[in-house]
């Protein structure tokens, strides 16, 4: 390892703690740490990983709701060049199960409500020796678990005797694939630090400034905008709730103050539905920057967003956990290029719009999205093959197809190969279509996303059943059922259509032509 030309998250930690030790750090609704403190139990964290046989370039899974350790894991791994490997908690045990079975993870730290789930699968772990699993919570650790305080406790404060390069890598985020199994998108340090430092050019980021984290910290959507702000000395707050809580996010805003936060056309939706006298009850007025992402934004959404936070900058970012952001739509073009995902932030190279053949389209003319900058993330790992699919030569795309018009302002067309995007998730109908195809009644399936006012898109399966099977309610709800049994809850389907086998439209290779069945069943 070489000493980094940039200086990574457990770098820039350090200097807070020895410059500003009793300014506010990180914190949630619950408790909160300084610089300094933060700095030491990071330090603690990163020395015990490394004891637990968990050093330099190993996994470590991660699998809780949102909470102010996350900020703790995320930077403890950065000085110790452990790799994080956030679970999404929303998912399965058997998908658990994969993903840290197929990152090769060393330690689980687990949160209390998704320890039965872990127990599950417990057995089936096959890299993760039975002392390195940590129990995150506030009651006494389980039989089988150490207690994450007590690890702390029991390790040194001393930073790490590791120099972090920044082309190390730092997270694995597994994505949904269209092959039914997620993907681990490999990011290192400077891919982050490059986006932490131009976000904050674009973006005018302050010291004084505090974002409250609604999103899952498990989604790169966090981590980007995160740790931006330690790199200007500035505190960072989770939200952490279990679900979204519209009125309990508007307190809290009320209470800590912070200046900006990003959320999904779903949670403005459902924040600006609350009745008029529970909105004026709260005090908003501290928030000064919006960021909305993740799905489309109507104007009318839009319009009701400013309407509200009366104080607050709305933007709209455009990017993917593969080519991290590309760009932003900005305040003052809200309104007058609607539908737009704006132009390039600051320090990406270019986009470049091509055709099948790699030769860039005219504007105005449909291609597929490509990018290069210092943000693009570096492999699938282990899977040469997919991370050959999405890069020509150091342009990468995430496959989304876009046009620009004559002002140099891009506009997406159709996203990644049919995905849906509901609550801001991203659902592959793949994945779904393999577990409803399953089902002893099903022929054939396939799976769409259909307009819904609160979700963005609500997932609706399209089946043709095997002869002597009814196509009834009682039928559509059994299909559901059997999905949630397989399925995370937000990828089972809202509703069931059943047609026939000939009613199905197909290519003349007998693929089935999602696009013809949004056409139909998404007016």
């Amino acid at each position: 390892m070489t000493v980094s030309k940039w200086m990574p998250v457990g770098t820039v930690l350090k200097m807070n703690a020895l410059n500003y030790p009793d300014k506010l750090g990180c914190q949630d609704k619950n408790k909160s740490f300084t610089f300094k403190e933060w700095n030491e139990r990071s330090c603690r964290l990163a020395r015990a990983l490394e004891n637990m046989g968990a050093g330099y370039g190993e996994r470590v899974a991660i699998l809780s709701y949102n909470r102010v350790e996350w900020m703790e894991i995320y930077a403890a791994c950065a000085k110790g060049g452990q790799i994080a490997v956030p679970v999404l908690f929303r998912l399965s045990p058997a998908e658990f199960e994969y993903i840290v079975n197929h990152a090769e993870c060393k330690v689980f730290i687990v949160e209390e409500p998704f320890i039965e789930k872990v127990e599950s699968i417990r057995s089936k772990l096959q890299t993760i020796p039975q002392d390195n699993f940590i129990y995150l919570g506030d009651k006494k650790a389980p039989a089988g678990y150490r207690h994450y305080e007590e690890v702390l406790q029991n390790s040194s404060p001393e930073e790490p005797d590791v120099i972090v390069d920044a082309a190390d890598p730092w997270t694995i985020m597994y994505t949904s694939g269209t092959t039914g199994k997620p993907k681990g998108v490999v990011r290192n340090h400077e891919s982050y630090i490059s986006h932490y430092l131009l976000s904050n050019i674009s973006m005018g980021v302050l010291p004084t400034d505090k974002p409250i984290l609604v999103m899952p910290t498990c989604h790169v959507n966090s981590i980007y905008y995160s740790f931006c702000y330690t790199y200007v000395s500035a505190p960072v707050m989770i939200y952490n709730t279990v679900s979204f809580d519209a009125e309990d996010l508007l307190q809290t805003i009320e209470k800590f103050k912070p200046t900006y936060t990003s959320l999904v056309p779903t949670h403005y939706t459902i924040i600006l539905s609350l009745p008029d006298e529970v909105k004026r009850k709260y005090d908003v007025s501290s928030i000064r920057q919006l960021l909305i992402s993740s799905a489309p934004a109507r104007k009318e959404l839009k319009l009701a967003i400013m309407d509200y936070f009366t104080r607050a900058e709305l933007w709209e970012a455009y990017g993917s956990t593969e080519t991290g952001l590309i760009t932003y739509l900005r305040p003052e073009d809200q309104l007058n290029k609607l539908g737009s995902i704006g132009k390039e932030i600051f320090g990406i190279d270019r986009i470049k719009l091509l055709d099948e053949d790699g030769n860039e389209v005219p504007d105005g003319e449909v291609g597929e999205l490509y990018t290069r900058s210092p943000h693009v993330f570096q492999e699938y790992w282990k899977d040469p093959a997919k991370t050959k699919e999405v890069f020509r030569g150091e342009w990468c795309t995430a496959g989304d197809m876009g046009k620009k018009d004559e002002d140099g302002y891009y506009y997406l067309v159709d996203r990644k190969q049919n995905m849906i995007i509901t609550g801001g998730e991203n659902v592959y109908p793949s994945e779904v279509e393999g577990a409803i195809a399953s089902h002893p009644a099903v022929r054939d399936v396939a799976v769409i996303g259909v307009p819904d006012e609160k979700w963005g898109e609500a997932i609706k399966a399209i089946v043709v059943l095997k002869p002597d099977y009814k196509s009834d309610e009682e039928m559509s709800r059994e299909i559901i059922q059997f999905a949630r049994g397989r399925l995370a809850g937000y990828k089972c389907p809202k509703s069931v259509d059943f047609i026939s086998d000939e009613e199905m439209p197909r290519t003349a290779t007998g693929k089935i032509l999602h696009r013809i069945l949004r056409e139909k069943y998404g007016a």
